[in-house]
């Protein structure tokens, strides 16, 4: 079977804006529509872009950590968010935030640590899934 030329190249140019799209979908779900969920599906889908379009195995040569850290990473960071409102004395994953505003982003809070904890977990296990498929 013969490979496709285009796909390779054009590949090398989207991964980039998919990423970048990604992590604008992450900072716009703090207020907007979107998140980490929507974000990490995007920032998925560019790598696996990536891995059909080159190899799985240069996909995983990547990716600075494995899929199953990127879970483990994602799933800590969700629980750490909802644990900090538990030692300023209020209720679980109640939302917090820091008085100051950051320029492009906003306020910061537990509620946006949260979503990059989603955002990590929905990459790993997602890319997981597809690699363990891609391998069989």
């Amino acid at each position: 079977m013969q490979r496709s030329i285009l796909l390779p190249v054009a590949t090398r140019y989207l991964m980039p804006i998919l990423l970048v799209f990604s992590i604008f979908l992450l900072i716009r779900g703090h207020n907007e529509v979107g998140g980490g969920f929507v974000g990490g599906l995007v920032a998925s889908s560019a790598l696996m872009l990536y891995g059909i379009a080159i190899s799985p195995e240069d996909l995983r040569k990547l990716l600075p950590i494995s899929p199953e850290r990127l879970v483990s990473t994602g799933l800590l960071i969700a629980l750490i968010s909802g644990l900090i409102s538990v030692f300023a004395g209020k209720p679980f994953m109640t939302g917090l935030w820091l008085n100051t505003e950051i320029p492009v982003i906003g306020k910061i809070g537990t509620p946006m640590l949260f979503d990059i904890g989603v955002y990590l977990l929905v990459v790993g296990i997602v890319v997981w899934i597809l690699l363990t498929f891609a391998e069989e």
